[in-house]
């Protein structure tokens, strides 16, 4: 794990992937197929990684019941923890919209599920102190937290019970400055910090303005990534004081209907280069989803890089696309 250089610095690799829903069809697949099905030939690039870190749209449980007033509701068997392991996920956000979609009882089974497979979770807990406690994993020696909010589904806010860590982003509130303290509490104890965001609605390519400034304050704590998600689509990466901002990740894998012109088939591995906790470079690999599986994208890859730098050239951002590796890169230098 990790890699040193001649003076003895960790180079280290991190992918960050968008929401990953193993639940209904996805889960049905899984039932008949190996564990390594819906990473599809990403592992070619997700094996070079150090850490693999995503956004788990699921609960992973066989109990529970489907909560009333939710249209969508998504599970998956609990054993799929081993299909998240066969990706080398090593960290999970469990802050979003469907962590509680079938109730207390089947978070209640996740939590072993993920901890026997050794996938770390941050984002919500059985109460408010654990929905809110950050993740740290040691790599190499080098100590990567993971912080993770929403501010989807307020009424799952943790606080007696099992919830979420809920921070308002539009109408903000003590809450974001605990968001901030906590940030910077967590960066004084770890060398690389990752702060997970599930906020805003499902579309739109834009990064709202609300987001944008809490990206800032949260780099200003101390995040050195702000890694967006839940919108379907992927949005746009603005590098601020050399860190990145994703301003959403988009969908990694699911079983979701497609939308031809929003395309929330297409995403990326965001790889991120750090050397000896810094942020270096950011690379990006296009990748579709395909049958329930995720996929390197081929001969769409520059297509869909074409339009992230699109969208990041809006944000500020240059990026530069390397045909020989078949990725997107964003050099990420303080200049900001």
């Amino acid at each position: 794990m990790g890699r040193r250089s001649a003076d003895g610095r960790v180079a280290m690799l991190i992918a960050l992937l968008g929401d990953v829903m193993l639940g209904r069809l996805v889960n049905e697949r899984l039932r008949r197929v190996g564990a390594a099905y819906p990473w599809g030939d990403t592992h070619t690039v997700l094996r070079t990684a150090d850490l693999t870190v995503a956004n788990l749209e699921c609960v992973l449980a066989a109990g529970g019941e489907p909560q009333a007033g939710k249209v969508f509701h998504f599970r998956s068997d609990p054993r799929n923890a081993a299909s998240l392991r066969a990706a080398g996920i090593g960290m999970v956000s469990l802050a979003n919209n469907h962590v509680l979609d079938y109730g207390a009882v089947a978070f209640r089974e996740m939590l072993p599920a993920l901890d026997s497979a050794g996938i770390l979770h941050a984002g919500a807990g059985l109460d408010g102190d654990a929905a809110r406690r950050p993740a740290v994993r040691r790599v190499s020696g080098i100590a990567v937290g993971l912080i993770a909010f929403t501010d989807n589904q307020p009424d799952w806010e943790a606080d007696g019970g099992p919830g979420v860590f809920f921070v308002p982003v539009v109408d903000s509130d003590r809450r974001v400055a605990d968001l901030l303290a906590l940030v910077r509490r967590t960066k004084a104890r770890v060398q690389l910090l990752i702060v997970s965001a599930h906020w805003g609605p499902n579309w739109g390519s834009g990064a709202p303005s609300e987001h944008r400034g809490l990206a800032r304050a949260l780099i200003e704590a101390g995040a050195d990534v702000v890694y967006g998600h839940s919108p379907h689509i992927f949005r746009g990466v603005e590098v601020l004081q050399g860190r990145p901002v994703i301003y959403s990740a988009g969908d990694f894998v699911d079983d979701y209907a497609v939308d031809p012109l929003e395309r929330n088939d297409q995403s990326f591995i965001f790889m991120l280069h750090t050397d000896a906790g810094t942020p270096r470079t950011l690379r990006l690999y296009p990748t579709l989803i395909t049958d329930f599986q995720a996929r390197l994208a081929g001969r769409s890859s520059r297509q869909i890089a074409e339009r992230m730098q699109r969208l990041s050239r809006h944000l500020g951002t240059a990026s530069s696309w390397d045909a020989a590796a078949g990725c997107l890169e964003i050099p990420l230098t303080a200049g900001d």
